[in-house]
């Protein structure tokens, strides 16, 4: 066996742990990360960065924003379409597109990317510093809690991290999340997705905006369309998982009879064609306010259930948690307080940043249950700019806190026009 002692031990290299040992190392506070795969390896995901992830990384590093606007594995993106069950169209732009190629690149407010890319360029940045030690391929499986921190090791027994402090990033089926963290699957805060890539889907907005459809006939769940590099699009479906439970709904029969049963999306895959099989996966909802923290731990991104009740975008809030985990860290060990008290400033800056909007994500949510009431606001915010700002919130990194605090917001939203 292997034994490493450490002061932040950080598990899974996905977005979010990556984040946080980039973070850290920009702090000076060396770290190891432990991840099950061996990257590169695919994740099931709608693979869509938000300007969000823009925002966060930019404090990490401008270049690597720029690298990766650069790279071959992205798309810049530059709204969003929501599709109403009347099928009236609402499309949102991220900000005004320069006409410059180049300035235009230079200042995309998101991207899209597959995560088997994205997650690699990662994992390649992390590999850049001597203060980040990386295991890749090592399944952690018992954590035991110390004096100190927590001994973490590995399913084979080949692997033992001794560490002050444990940032869990293992994602919607963490175990320490669930076993110390006390985090389990709540049905009516959990979403099931299917993911299918295709190539060949016509009808892409110029800008390479992404669309969530709310079709009449599979409410309350949502069919989207991602473009991707190379003509591929990511094509899937997502319903929370009480409805499915409850309706005793084919997730993998809805998808495949969506793209054929409406008219306008038969057109667009007329002459499209899946270029791998559907694969499924779990969302954990932000739609519950949960404890993120405790006596030497912190849970960030899916496994702290943090994924946008609405939209199912993720990467962004893993990224912001992951940063937001490094700078409480940094201020925990300085102080040498890891206690449950020492770490409770992570909850209250996550929820100060993230409770405004995911408790509107969560009321837009179940505002599809009633097709005309989500057709009202589809027609009313194709009116309505602070409708419009609102929902953009949901993928551009708009702060509405103080906004959502006053009253005169709210009026403007029920009884404006057109402003």
């Amino acid at each position: 066996m292997t034994t490493v002692s450490t002061e932040v031990c950080i598990l899974g290299a996905g977005p979010g742990g990556a984040a946080t040992a980039l973070f850290l190392a920009k702090e000076g506070i060396p770290c190891v990360i432990v991840d099950k795969a061996v990257f590169p390896r695919d994740k099931i995901c709608g693979d869509a960065l938000s300007g969000k992830v823009v925002e966060i990384l930019n404090r990490y590093d401008r270049s690597l924003v720029e690298r990766l606007s650069r790279d071959a594995i992205q798309l810049n993106c530059w709204g969003v379409t929501f599709v109403a069950p009347n099928l009236e169209e609402l499309s949102i732009p991220f900000r005004n597109k320069p006409k410059d190629p180049e300035e235009a690149r230079a200042m995309a407010p998101g991207f899209i990317t597959r995560r088997i890319d994205f997650d690699a360029f990662m994992v390649d940045e992390l590999k850049k510093h001597a203060s980040i030690q990386l295991f890749e391929g090592v399944d952690m499986q018992t954590y035991t809690r110390t004096a100190t921190g927590f001994t973490c090791t590995s399913a084979d027994g080949s692997l033992e991290i001794k560490s002050r402090l444990v940032i869990d990033g293992s994602g919607a089926h963490s175990q320490f999340a669930k076993k110390i963290g006390g985090l389990e699957v709540e049905k009516e805060h959990h979403c099931a997705g299917l993911r299918w890539y295709y190539e060949g889907v016509t009808g892409i907005k110029e800008g390479n905006y992404i669309e969530l459809h709310f079709l009449k006939d599979f409410l309350p769940g949502y069919f989207w369309i991602f473009p991707l590099p190379n003509g591929q699009c990511n094509v899937g479906v997502g319903m929370r998982s009480d409805y499915v439970s409850k309706k005793r709904i084919n997730l993998k029969t809805e998808l495949q009879e969506i793209i054929t049963k409406y008219p306008q999306l038969a057109e667009r895959f007329k002459n499209a064609k899946p270029v791998d099989s559907i694969k499924g996966y779990g969302l954990p909802l932000g739609s519950k306010k949960r404890k993120l923290s405790g006596d030497h731990y912190m849970l960030i991104g899916d496994a702290a259930s943090l994924i946008d009740p609405f939209t199912g975008e993720g990467i962004g809030n893993a990224i912001l948690s992951g940063y937001t985990a490094a700078q409480q860290a940094k201020t925990a060990l300085e102080s040498g307080d890891l206690s449950a008290a020492g770490l409770k400033g992570y909850d209250l800056a996550i929820y100060r940043r993230l409770g405004g909007e995911l408790n509107l994500s969560y009321r837009m949510q179940k505002l599809v249950r009633f097709p005309w009431l989500f057709n009202f606001v589809v027609k009313k915010a194709n009116r309505n700019k602070t409708l419009r700002d609102t929902i953009m919130v949901m993928f551009e990194d708009i702060d509405l806190r103080d906004r959502l605090r006053r009253p005169s917001f709210y009026f403007k939203l029920l009884f404006s026009g057109k402003n």
